[in-house]
């Protein structure tokens, strides 16, 4: 299927479009249905058409949707003070996406370290990381495929191996203007790789000991998909910076940069700022969504269900030549082989599932957290079989 003239060639869309959703299902234009297990990569965390959200929607269309962040806006002040409660930090700075939120959180720690005295404050950033497309998170993101034609990148940062502490002591020894560490606690596009337990806490020690800031992406991590509200507080390591997005909205843009301790009352009027980030229409999503997520148990959905999926894939598929890996964290998954498997994405959806394949050789699935026990044993079972005949040879 090739995309039409009038749109500019940059995704590879499969041959399938849908019109309409329902929970965990999409439906196509021949009324076939879909279990979603990419949720939009990661962001429908209510499913498709959840009466709440659409309830809350659609009284603030009906009300206002837009005024400019010149004026007060009553709804981006609640959605602050709920993120903040959820997630122990102090500000919230409202924009688009995840990759605003990522720009956002780069101004901030060059901010701070300009006001520390630091003539280049650099960050230092992960292999296999994935920030975003805009020029700034392109440059923290590593991935030369996405780099390649788009130089001169930013300068301010240094990478080392991700889950490596050894290689971050020694780039703090010698980088002296670095001001921040910026990573995932779980690398959503890098194939879902998990660092080993203690990692982000050993980052904050670090931080501590050394006068730098925390940044964490939860991009596609937050708002409930590993099973907490921010995947870093299974270890209690608060951040200093923390972006998101993905999740918040289910599916209407919105993005947020969260700032705690040094990082909180640094941007002043005129530092930063965005014509619709944060409008009534984002906020009003954005709260039901966490309306959502309190009320229906979401997280302990994710919890107990992710728990039993990545059982069930390690127990059954463990074992099976040409799968290197298995992991999981909630509702978000990687199953990486010893092969690219881009063929599996049609394969499943001829089953009626859909499925994401990242970094060429990684099965990621981040479905719904609204998603059912059965839904999940769907799931399993059809990604099963699937990697089970791929790795035979069928």
């Amino acid at each position: 299927m090739t995309t039409p003239a009038t749109l500019m060639a940059t995704y590879g869309r499969a041959p399938v479009a849908f019109v309409k959703g329902e929970g965990c299902y999409l439906i196509d234009e021949a009324g076939k249905r879909y279990l979603d297990a990419m949720a939009g990569v990661a962001v429908n965390a209510l499913g498709h058409s959840h009466p709440g959200f659409i309830a809350a929607v659609q009284a603030q269309v009906a009300t206002l949707t837009h005024t400019s962040n010149v004026y007060r806006i009553p709804l981006q002040e609640q959605l602050a003070d709920e993120l903040c409660r959820r997630s122990d930090m102090e500000q919230v700075f409202f924009c688009n996406s995840g990759a605003e939120a990522i720009e956002a959180s780069i101004k901030l720690a060059r901010k701070v370290g300009h006001a520390r005295g630091l003539s280049v404050p650099t960050i230092l950033v992960t292999e296999g990381a994935f920030h975003g497309r805009t020029l700034g998170a392109l440059s923290a993101t590593h991935n030369p495929k996405y780099q390649e034609g788009f130089t001169p990148l930013l300068e301010g940062f240094v990478r080392v191996p991700y889950n490596d502490l050894a290689a971050v002591r020694a780039a703090i020894a010698a980088t002296p203007e670095l001001c921040a560490i910026l990573v995932e606690p779980i690398q959503g596009e890098g194939g879902v790789k998990m660092p080993a337990p203690g990692y982000v806490n050993a980052l904050r020690e670090l931080c501590d000991q050394h006068d730098l800031l925390l940044m964490l992406d939860e991009i596609q991590t937050g708002n409930g998909r590993t099973g907490a509200w921010f995947a870093y507080q299974h270890e209690d390591a608060r951040p200093d910076i923390l972006a998101t997005a993905k999740g918040l909205g289910n599916g209407y843009p919105i993005g947020a940069c969260l700032a705690a301790g040094p990082a909180a009352q640094v941007f002043q009027p005129g530092h930063h700022g965005s014509t619709f980030g944060g409008s009534p229409l984002a906020c009003a999503a954005g709260l039901a969504v966490y309306k959502a997520l309190a009320q229906e148990d979401l997280l302990g959905n994710a919890a107990r269900l992710g728990a039993y999926l990545l059982e069930r894939f390690r127990r059954e598929l463990g074992a099976t030549p040409g799968v290197r890996e298995i992991r999981g964290k909630g509702l978000m998954f990687g199953i990486e082989l010893d092969k690219d498997c881009g063929e599996l994405g049609a394969r499943a959806r001829e089953r009626g599932l859909l499925i994401n394949i990242t970094v060429g050789n990684t099965i990621r699935l981040v479905p719904p957290l609204v998603l059912s026990q059965a839904e999940a044993d769907f799931m399993a079972a059809t990604v099963i079989t699937l990697v089970q005949e791929f790795c035979h040879g069928r």
